[in-house]
């Protein structure tokens, strides 16, 4: 089974947008997929393919300290362990900010009396749902909350599952902005990282990065440049870049209004235009089948 990570190293380059199009365009030749969206902090990958739920389960990201008045006599070891100010000392109770509160459990370890608890916290929720190109695993981490690697693992995960369970072809993943730990934990298990970029200083900065990251796991990388005529020195900086690692660049993306409009239709871009931008994907989707081959 090919596990494949669409990935940026910054936001907006358009990934989701490619990976969308790659979803459409493997599943009308036939092929068998899995798909999951590992951007749980901003989850869009299902704007594009009107996906039905299917499953709806609750993520436990962590814990939180939570005070039994009835058992705290307000002694002040707790609010004096805690690092985060997350203890309130009020009329001689002990309280919790559950905002500031980072699970760390120093104030249950020296609480005397047993009145603080580490029950779990529900940080967010994640799915299963049916699309037109196959099963998508999503979620979505509610505001505030930490631990959105651990969630990137568990869609991830579950998609993987699936997809060997059931013998698919390809395992497609849209991958989070950016190099830290939901992008590791996108990046997990794959076989190939396609780096979406873009002709800016950011765009080239922030391939570096991507392409570093991808290399430490032992990932292969091949790339594709968005929007490239916005700035022809720029692509042109980036193929350069691409030759000396030794990445393939397998396409440059015109810009196209067309995007806008298949955005607005929820639709992926192939399966709404034929114009430039749908071509070049197009051309990308068959480039991608020769380097797996």
């Amino acid at each position: 089974m090919r596990q494949w990570v669409v990935l940026s190293g910054k936001g907006g380059t358009g990934k989701t947008t490619v990976t969308a199009s790659l979803a459409q365009l493997a599943a009308a030749q036939g092929w068998r997929l899995v798909l999951a969206d590992a951007d749980v902090d901003a989850s869009n990958l299902e704007l594009l393919l009107s996906p039905q739920l299917v499953e709806e389960h609750e993520f436990i990201g962590d814990k939180v300290a939570q005070v039994d008045p009835g058992l705290c006599y307000g002694c002040g070891l707790c609010e004096a362990a805690c690092r985060f100010q997350a203890v309130l000392l009020s009329d001689g109770k002990a309280s919790i900010d559950k905002i500031a509160c980072e699970g760390c459990a120093a104030c249950y370890y020296e609480c005397p009396t047993g009145a603080i608890s580490m029950p779990d916290r529900i940080s967010g929720e994640w799915y299963r749902s049916k699309t037109a190109a196959g099963p998508l695993f999503h979620a979505q981490l509610y505001a505030g909350q930490e631990n959105s690697g651990k969630l990137v693992t568990q869609v991830r995960m579950s998609a993987a599952a699936l997809a060997a369970s059931s013998a698919a072809d390809l395992l497609l993943v849209d991958g989070p902005p950016g190099i830290g730990c939901p992008a590791i934990a996108a990046v997990s298990g794959a076989n190939l990282a396609l780096l979406v970029t873009e002709p800016s200083v950011s765009g080239v900065h922030d391939l570096r990065r991507a392409l570093g990251m991808v290399r430490h796991f032992g990932v292969q990388a091949v790339a594709c440049i968005n929007k490239a005529d916005i700035s022809q020195n720029r692509a042109d900086e980036i193929a350069a870049i691409c030759q000396a690692e030794g990445v393939p660049l397998l396409g440059a993306i015109p810009f196209d209004e067309a995007v806008i409009e298949a955005t607005l239709r929820r639709l992926p871009l192939t399966a709404y235009s034929d114009g430039p931008a749908a071509r070049a994907l197009r051309e990308l989707w068959g480039k991608l089948q020769a380097v797996e081959a």
